[in-house]
């Protein structure tokens, strides 16, 4: 039986995946920094044969500890805001170096590293550079990386509708970051999570970059008025700079839930699609799943159909 690693296994795309390895028989054991909450959320969810694990990427210890053993490791950790020593250099760079390291000296067979569409180490935007410094010294450290370049992610739980719509519910007006004109991909993120799946037990996907995205092409604005559709509200739509938004994002990052967060302003910033000259979900014979299908199955729109 393989076993398998997934370090950010409790988070948005993380438990998906974990879900889906379980479901096809692999051995899993998930790396979080703090365990109880975990086992008990696993549990409640029918994966208590899931083995969890103390690690902090930060620590190359606890990494080193956790990689062994481990046939395949998958590196799902990912940070939208910096906060106490956690800052984007030292998460998506030297935490994903230290977890390639640790898995090369381990003799781990394969290494999967989840990025992000768009990512670039010459980014002016430290979240977005960060993720591109972290993909080239992952490379470095373990020979045969595989890395996925998620676009935005859409799901139960999500940062993209689900935050839409809860403003939408509270704001009298929804504020359009860039004038709503920066266009997106979105991509099920049960779909990344199979993707990831096919990845680790497909020896051509060595080595490789794959961006995965969805169908269908959307500007920020068009997925404002998909999710005011779904809710039942009219609201009236305002332009807000880059500028003005940034200054926002910091203020909420002051929260300990950040509706809006400086990383997700910079992503806007440039249009969050695929290039077309990577691989994607069709070369792991996956069809993508759409929006208008997947997002009113969770946007609970009898709730939602009170006057507003």
């Amino acid at each position: 039986m393989t076993t398998v690693l997934v370090f950010g296994g409790s988070g948005f795309l993380g438990r998906r995946l974990v879900r889906r390895l379980v479901a096809d028989g692999a051995n899993v054991h998930v790396a979080v920094r703090h365990p109880d909450p975990v086992r008990s959320v696993l549990a409640a969810a029918g994966l208590d044969r899931v083995t969890v694990l103390r690690a902090d990427v930060r620590d190359r210890a606890s990494v080193a500890a956790a990689v062994l053993g481990a046939d395949t490791v998958v590196n799902a950790v990912s940070a939208y805001v910096e906060r106490r020593g956690a800052t984007f250099e030292a998460v998506h760079v030297d935490g994903a170096e230290t977890v390639a390291r640790a898995a090369a000296a381990a003799g781990v067979g394969r290494l999967v590293l989840v990025s992000g569409i768009g990512a670039d180490p010459e980014s002016r935007s430290p979240y977005i550079r960060a993720r591109g410094r972290g993909e080239l010294a992952v490379q470095r450290a373990f020979s045969g990386t595989t890395i996925a370049r998620p676009a935005a992610m859409f799901g139960p739980g999500d940062a993209l509708f689900g935050t839409l719509a809860d403003l939408a519910r509270a704001l009298p007006v929804l504020p359009l970051i860039g004038g709503g004109n920066t266009r997106l991909q979105p991509v099920h993120v049960e779909d990344v999570a199979e993707a990831i799946g096919r990845m680790l037990v497909d020896p051509g996907t060595t080595g490789r970059t794959y961006e995965i995205a969805g169908p269908r092409v959307y500007t920020l604005r068009e997925l404002v008025r998909i999710t005011l559709r779904l809710v039942g509200r009219r609201r009236l739509l305002v332009p807000v700079p880059f500028a003005v938004a940034e200054f926002q994002a910091r203020l909420f990052e002051l929260l300990p839930n950040s509706p809006l967060t400086t990383g997700q302003v910079d992503l806007l910033r440039t249009d969050n699609v695929a290039s077309g000259a990577l691989p994607g979900l069709q070369d792991l014979g996956i069809q993508p799943k759409s929006v208008e299908d997947i997002v009113p199955t969770y946007i609970n729109r009898k709730r939602d159909q009170v006057s507003g």
